[in-house]
Parts: C-alpha cells; sequence; structure tokens
C-alpha cells in the first residue's frame, strides 16, 4: 500500500508540475529571449522547465513524511493506516507542496529576472543616448 501511495503521489507531482510548466512556459521563453543571446536562451528556458519538474516532484512527494507509514519505532505512536481519508490528505499535502514549491522558484526566477531585465535596459538606453550624442 505504501508503494502504491508513493507512486501516486509522484503522478500527482507530475500532472501538476505539467499543468504549472503549460502555463509557464510562453513567459519563460520570451523572458529569456529578451535577456539573454539567441543562441542560449532555449537552453536557459529548457533548464528551467527542467527545475520546475525537479523542484515541484521533491515538494510534492515528501519522502520524510511519507516514512510515517512505514516506521513503527516508538510502540505509543505506531505507524499510520492509510485509509481513505488519509489518501485524500495525502494527495491534497501532494498538489499544495508541489505547487508551493514551484511557487517559490518561479518567484525567485522573476525577481532575478527582472533585475537582469533593468540592467539590459539601463545598459541599452546608456548606448542609445551615447550614439544620439555623437
Amino acid at each position: 500500500m505504501f508503494i502504491t501511495l508513493l507512486i501516486f503521489n509522484f503522478l500527482v507531482s507530475f500532472a501538476t508540475c505539467f499543468v504549472i510548466m503549460l502555463i509557464f512556459r510562453k513567459p519563460i521563453e520570451n523572458i529569456f529571449q529578451r535577456l539573454v543571446s539567441e543562441e542560449i536562451h532555449v537552453a536557459w528556458s529548457r533548464y528551467i522547465l527542467f527545475a520546475i519538474f525537479v523542484v515541484g516532484i521533491s515538494g510534492g512527494v515528501r519522502i520524510w513524511e511519507l516514512e510515517r507509514y512505514i516506521n513503527n519505532n516508538d510502540a505509543h505512536n505506531p505507524a499510520l493506516v492509510l485509509n481513505a481519508e488519509r489518501w485524500t490528505l495525502e494527495i491534497y499535502r501532494a498538489i499544495i507542496g508541489t505547487l508551493e514549491s514551484n511557487a517559490w522558484l518561479l518567484l525567485m526566477i522573476f525577481i532575478f529576472t527582472l533585475i537582469a531585465y533593468v540592467v539590459v535596459r539601463t545598459i541599452e538606453n546608456k548606448k542609445s543616448n551615447d550614439f544620439q550624442t555623437l
């Protein structure tokens, strides 16, 4: 039963990451196309999309939480039983963990790309002002 829960959590997290990737693919590609050179923006975009899956699945499938169902080290606290309510709770935790992890990842990406955009824009404005004075 534990293996089934682990596999199901993985699949739910993967599906959630896939939806997130579909939603954010185009904005990520547009941002990197604007910020980095033509040759490398595709690689950066693919790396970020890969990171969405890695971070999302690791946040959604929390092994240390799932260990409660198999560890029985304490006589006063027996291992939890996997019933329908627990399944629902674990699936909900997988979805929320995946969304939370990806929200932090995307927030950090967009903060750093915003800073990079401001730097690139400042350099472009300075270059255009230099050309206008000539």
